[in-house]
């Protein structure tokens, strides 16, 4: 088993550096205006688009008026998915009425809305009983589709801050918002969903069927529009899922093809965007740097996350119980393929989990937890990800700057006072925001209603786990917090608004600046983009600092769990 596991882990990993370079030049290619091979079909429907909405293409945004843009057309979209779920019951489609036993209340939806419109895909309610097909498709598919298009096109537009000079713009939203839809998500989702739908994925609007069982009893068997949503919910690095135990469903998740399959989906764009960055810099070696670390810290937690896992529970091996943990695990896919899951999904900003979290080993689920609170810098979502990585090396070269006496600086562009105030905001608001809203939840009688399985170190972690899901917009959960009430409907929707327009604003914000920069020749004190000390720095910064930010939080759950059981 651990053979086969390593076999899957380094499969999936050489797919991954393979399709580096083809996707990363084709994204170059596509938000640059250079010619594609779907020119011919998307050129017309694109510049139709422009037309009726009003929108210049050749029209340039500064980066106040690309920030503007961006939650203006996240929050028309919150108010819109608001509406399709308050409305749902008068929306064609099944499923029958009386299969829909969660209430769709104005908490819950306000919750939904957000965290649909933002990337997050918190799902505080198992889809199968509380959505009907129509708004399944019409509400959630849409978003899936164009939040990750608005996190791709912040993204591009960071890059440009690098690639430009002296510039007073870094892009248009709407151009980038519309070649990312229709040049990269919608037809690979197409393709994608045709694939899902091939290995038994179900694509319907049929009514429930209804099984007998062996022992007589009527079992409800939930489908629907299930590939529509599956697979661009792991391509928009969204997360969510047609049904309440996501890629653990069969069919949501039939087989290790398809496992693999959604894993690639969640993570080739991302990583493919360092080569995008490398190329449209010019600087080709920094892209493969930055690709470079991601690799090496994604490799390293799956290798934490596969040894706690297949170490198993140290109390049950002193009741003469041997193996790994495959508590809350599908047999179909084993330990290897659940924490190739857990690993990914986590680096992600993907909910698509295939294994209850919940059940899994005080290290195992330190790792997902720990790669959400570090900020997806390992791939991370459409876009996020990049920014993310880059703005916390920004940080270590200001750190190194100092030790030395001379100024930072990242591919030419100087890191001063006013983009190092910002890499802090960004830096910092994503802690704050986890660890005061934890705090609140611990010390709240609301708070604590919500642990109804577990007290003590292991439901702490659970409460942590959440506020750093909402706040990294990922979206999965340990499933042991009953959070479908109205404390956490507003408190994880206020997580998930601060980390997305509170990292989102700063990065803009940090690309403007350096766009208006003229590019300065390397000096003595200059740390190469494209080397091993580089490279440290990175690692480095964003270890000090996820230690120093949330290390004593982690203390009181996951790590006191784990000595606990010792």
């Amino acid at each position: 088993m651990i053979v086969h596991s390593l076999l899957q882990y380094g499969l999936f990993i050489v797919i991954v550096v393979a399709l580096v370079k083809p996707v990363g030049t084709y994204l170059q290619r596509v938000f640059e205006g250079q010619h594609t091979w779907l020119d011919p079909v998307v050129g017309p429907l694109e510049r139709a688009l422009y037309r009726a909405a009003g929108v210049q293409p050749s029209h340039e945004m500064s980066a106040r008026e690309y920030a503007l843009s961006l939650v203006c057309f996240t929050f028309l979209n919150a108010v819109l998915l608001y509406a399709i779920l308050r409305l749902q019951n008068v929306l064609p489609a099944g499923p029958d009425q009386r299969f829909l036993t969660t209430p769709m209340r104005p908490d819950l939806a306000l919750n939904t809305a957000i965290s649909f419109s933002t990337a997050t895909s918190w799902q505080a309610y198992a889809g199968e009983t509380t959505l009907k097909y129509a708004a399944q498709v019409l509400g959630l598919v849409t978003q899936n589709i164009v939040a990750g298009a608005s996190g791709l096109a912040v993204g591009i537009a960071f890059i440009r801050g690098f690639a430009r000079r002296e510039s007073a713009t870094i892009g248009n939203f709407w151009v980038d918002l519309t070649r990312a839809v229709l040049r990269v998500l919608l037809p690979i989702a197409l393709a994608g969903s045709l694939l899902l739908v091939w290995q038994g994925v179900p694509m319907n609007f049929s009514p429930y069927v209804h099984a007998v069982t062996l022992e007589r009893h009527t079992q409800t068997i939930a489908q629907g529009p299930v590939a529509a949503l599956v697979f661009v919910e792991n391509l928009g690095t969204n997360g969510g899922g047609f049904f309440g135990v996501n890629g653990a469903h069969p069919y949501q998740n039939p087989n290790g093809f398809t496992n693999l399959l959604e894993m690639l989906a969640i993570v080739v764009i991302p990583a493919a965007l360092t080569h995008t960055f490398g190329r449209m810099v010019r600087q080709r070696r920094a892209g493969w740097v930055l690709f470079a670390v991601m690799l090496s810290l994604f490799v390293v937690g799956l290798l934490i996350c596969d040894l706690a896992e297949r170490g198993g529970n140290p109390a049950l091996r002193s009741m003469g119980v041997s193996g790994g943990n495959m508590e809350g695990k599908e047999v179909r896919f084993g330990i290897g393929g659940s924490v190739l899951t857990a690993v990914v999904t986590s680096n992600g900003a993907t909910g698509a989990y295939n294994s209850m979290h919940d059940s899994y080993t005080p290290i195992g689920v330190l790792v997902p937890l720990s790669n959400m609170a570090l900020g997806e810098i390992v791939f991370g979502g459409l876009g996020t990800g990049l920014f993310s990585l880059v703005i916390i090396a920004l940080v270590g070269l200001f750190l190194a700057g100092l030790m030395v006496g001379r100024i930072p600086e990242y591919l030419g562009k100087k890191i001063g006072p006013g983009e190092i105030k910002l890499a802090m905001i960004f830096t910092l608001a994503f802690p704050l925001v986890i660890l005061l809203l934890t705090a609140l939840a611990v010390r709240a009688p609301a708070g604590l209603e919500g642990l109804t399985t577990n007290s003590g170190a292991h439901g702490f972690t659970e409460i942590l786990f959440a506020f750093t899901s909402a706040a990294a917009n990922n979206g999965q959960s340990m499933a042991g917090l009953k959070s479908n009430a109205p404390f956490y409907n507003v408190t994880t929707a206020w997580a998930m608004i601060v980390g997305r327009f509170f990292l989102m604003i700063p990065a803009l914000a940090l690309a403007g600046r350096f766009a208006a920069q003229r590019r300065r020749p390397p000096s003595a004190g200059t740390v190469p983009a494209d080397g091993l000390t580089f490279a440290a720095l990175t690692i480095g910064a964003a270890i000090l600092i996820g230690a120093l930010c949330f290390l004593p939080f982690l203390t009181l759950g996951p790590i006191l769990e784990y000595l606990s059981l010792r």
